[in-house]
């Protein structure tokens, strides 16, 4: 059975991240997953101008090192990313391809001046790779407010869904698995 997915993480992640993404798509997807080596900060994607990276030519150096075993590989960061249309992103995913990437940087309760909480940390680190690998897949955002598809343009958003899909996603999800 070739691996379904792989997490690699970009510049220092660390382990209990990468662990808890592999555990929630093994848990829902019933899928092979892995961590690859680490590769390094994406310093060609830095953009001075707004002292961020653009999360579209972190993409395209993910396609680029695919391993061929893997049909989809996710590429986490502790980098803050955008994409020239808005201001910031969690995570971006093409959609029904091979890639995706997620940045931590705006998913700690530390950047909102909060106290460090691992556990909602983590929480928010499985809802928006689960959420970016479901595009990865095809699914498009959901208007149920407690779907993991449910968009997330501000952190309140993400705490607010749960880290699974509501019923229509989850049928799709499951169908979208079966063709890849």
């Amino acid at each position: 059975m070739s691996v379904f997915i792989t997490i690699c993480p970009i510049g220092s992640v660390d382990r209990d991240v990468l662990d808890r993404i592999v555990a929630c798509f093994q848990e829902t997807c019933g899928v092979g997953c892995r961590i690859s080596a680490k590769i390094e900060e994406p310093q060609y994607a830095y953009d001075e101008r707004r002292g961020q990276y653009n999360a579209k030519l972190i993409i395209k150096d993910l396609i680029k090192r695919r391993p061929p075993d893997t049909r989809k590989f996710m590429g986490i960061t502790h980098v803050d990313l955008f994409v020239p249309i808005l201001k910031y992103i969690f995570g971006i995913a093409q959609m029904e391809g091979p890639c995706a990437v997620i940045s931590l940087h705006r998913l700690r309760p530390q950047f909102y001046e909060e106290s460090p909480n691992s556990q909602l940390f983590l929480e928010r680190v499985e809802k928006t790779a689960l959420h970016e690998l479901g595009h990865s897949l095809g699914l498009t955002h959901c208007r149920d407010r407690g779907c993991v598809m449910h968009s997330s343009s501000r952190i309140r958003d993400t705490d607010n869904k749960k880290s699974r899909f509501c019923p229509t996603c989850s049928d799709l999800f499951k169908w979208y698995l079966e063709d890849v």
